[in-house]
């Protein structure tokens, strides 16, 4: 039998971009010997402070409940419930275009078989301090200059895990696609002093 890996992902819920890199990446785990383990990082957390558009300050107000949601029910149940109430979550907001709310919330909680007045710790600063204890676990090793998706993976030869931001992809590539993928984007990151590839994004999220 071939040793499966441990791939740790931090996501922000409402970012539409860590969905489809979520989306791939359960995938991969199909064709690749990998186990995807779930974690919340906030996007309002990183950026506290920033001088920020309007309209993206008021979405970063608006996007402490879902992550404060997803703590809660990770401290209730332990954190594999992080799966299925990110793909609830996910699936609402994302290719479901559904208004984020205490409605959206309360329904993904029940859908992933969870307490649904966890929805009251949206509103709540209960779990704030294990929020940034978790946003920080994933934010640290690989910079506080980049966003969500980030990634931490068992480096080449299963050395030491290497940190990474993204990628950033649309539609999220399935089958052997996403496994290739995966192979490529570890062997750029587990490449010593290799920190970057870019191209201007000029596709929306593409939701199938």
């Amino acid at each position: 039998m071939v040793e499966r890996s441990s791939v740790d992902m931090w996501f922000d819920p409402i970012c539409p971009w860590a969905w489809l890199t979520s989306r791939w990446l359960l995938e991969v785990e199909k064709v690749r010997p990998i186990d995807i383990q779930f974690h919340v990082m906030s996007l309002s957390v990183l950026n506290e402070g920033r001088d920020l558009p309007d309209s993206y300050r008021q979405m970063m107000e608006t996007a402490w409940a879902p992550v404060r949601i997803c703590v809660a029910a990770e401290q209730a149940y332990g954190p594999q419930v992080l799966r299925d109430l990110y793909t609830a979550l996910g699936t609402r907001i994302h290719p479901g275009g559904q208004e984020r709310g205490p409605e959206l919330y309360r329904a993904a909680l029940t859908d992933a078989g969870l307490d649904p007045d966890l929805v009251k710790a949206g509103d709540s600063t209960e779990y704030d301090e294990a929020l940034r204890q978790s946003h920080d676990a994933g934010m640290k090793p690989v910079g506080l200059d980049v966003g969500t998706p980030v990634i931490h993976a068992p480096g080449p030869g299963g050395a030491d895990k290497i940190a990474f931001f993204g990628p950033v992809i649309t539609p999220a590539p399935k089958g052997e696609a996403a496994g290739k993928l995966w192979d490529g984007v570890l062997l750029v990151a587990g490449t010593p002093g290799f920190y970057e590839i870019k191209r201007t994004r000029e596709a929306k999220p593409l939701f199938d």
